[in-house]
């Protein structure tokens, strides 16, 4: 809290093109604190990709909702608007509520956004955006965070931008959205040590807000540099046939590269990522195991999917591979993980 805080909310808020930020503890908080703001009826129940980090689920239930899981589009790993609407559907169909959707856009692509601003209008529900992979990311010209009626956003230090330690921050529309989601962040209270309403205590830190503000200056040219990495990752593995690359930007969508996953052959993802270690290049995979598929939420009679299943989802989980990504590397170094990774699908 205090005015490093105070400062960051300004120009997160600024720089994002929306009227109001709240800094919080963490991205898992941001998402709760977003679905406690809306009052949405107990036990109702929140549309959500399955291919996600958890953390989103997490906030889902933290907030005293349920999940429904939907699919993913394979070309951009974003949920499927189809899939939602089923998804919805279904929901109404056995006589509950749907509360929200969070449209995640992973791996710093943005989801469709007027495909699922478009859903949402239609059944009058609040879309909310999980930008936490995806800081600058663009959407007609527009970065992520500005389309819903709330999004929140992961600081943690490996995101494009990241603090020294944990740390979220909220994007909204409107002064009461903000002031409602202060009061929510610490305790409910409206002034110190008396509680209007049930709270959380998820405070920013002002060392980590004043970290922030300094690496936000550069956030637009780490992202510049990602989306050249992603260019030569491009250029170098190409005409692999077997490879399928993530999508590059268009005229829609602007994406900033939080990770490079590309999808492998059945068989082949696991002797690739021991030959690339064996040079001592790290790969990993984001996420080895859907939501759905969790001990946490496999089977639950509280929790829901799409009454068609999960295909794609389920069919990318073995492919999928995270090739290194991020300012800390060079070029040179890209062309070295994919001179390896060419050799070995060869083989």
């Amino acid at each position: 809290m205090g005015p490093e805080v105070e400062a960051f909310e300004t120009e997160w808020a600024e720089w994002c093109g929306v009227g109001y930020a709240v800094g919080c503890a963490n991205g898992t908080d941001s998402l709760e604190l977003i679905l406690r703001s809306l009052d949405l009826p107990s036990g109702s129940f929140v549309v959500a990709p399955s291919h996600t980090a958890v953390a989103t689920i997490s906030a889902i239930m933290r907030a005293g909702l349920r999940p429904v899981f939907a699919d993913v589009e394979e070309s951009s790993f974003c949920i499927d608007p189809v899939s939602a609407a089923r998804c919805i559907d279904s929901v109404v169909a056995a006589g509950d509520v749907v509360g929200a959707l969070i449209a995640v856009h992973l791996y710093g692509y943005p989801a469709n956004l007027d495909s699922l601003q478009y859903l949402c209008s239609q059944h009058q529900i609040p879309l909310i955006e999980d930008g936490s992979q995806a800081h600058g990311a663009r959407w007609r010209g527009h970065r992520v965070g500005s389309f819903g009626v709330a999004a929140g956003f992961s600081l943690y230090p490996t995101k494009n931008l990241g603090a020294l330690g944990d740390a979220g921050v909220i994007c909204c529309r409107d002064e009461q959205h903000a002031a409602r989601l202060k009061k929510l962040r610490q305790y409910g209270w409206d002034q110190p040590a008396i509680s209007e309403e049930p709270g959380i205590n998820s405070r920013l830190d002002p060392i980590q807000a004043a970290i922030l503000r300094v690496k936000l200056r550069y956030l637009e040219a780490h992202n510049r540099h990602r989306r050249a990495l992603a260019e030569v990752y491009r250029s170098c593995l190409q005409y692999q046939a077997d490879l399928v690359l993530p999508l590059k930007g268009d005229r829609l969508a602007n994406p900033v590269y939080h990770q490079f996953v590309i999808q492998l052959p059945i068989g082949f993802r696991d002797r690739v990522r021991q030959r690339l270690q064996s040079h001592g290049i790290g790969t990993l995979i984001h996420y080895p195991m859907a939501a759905h598929q969790m001990p946490a939420y496999h089977k639950q009679i509280w929790a829901r999917l799409d009454p068609n299943g999960l295909s794609v989802t389920e069919a990318l989980l073995p492919r999928i591979l995270s090739l290194p990504m991020g300012t800390h590397i060079g070029s040179d170094q890209v062309r070295q993980v994919c001179d390896i990774l060419v050799q070995e699908l060869k083989q």
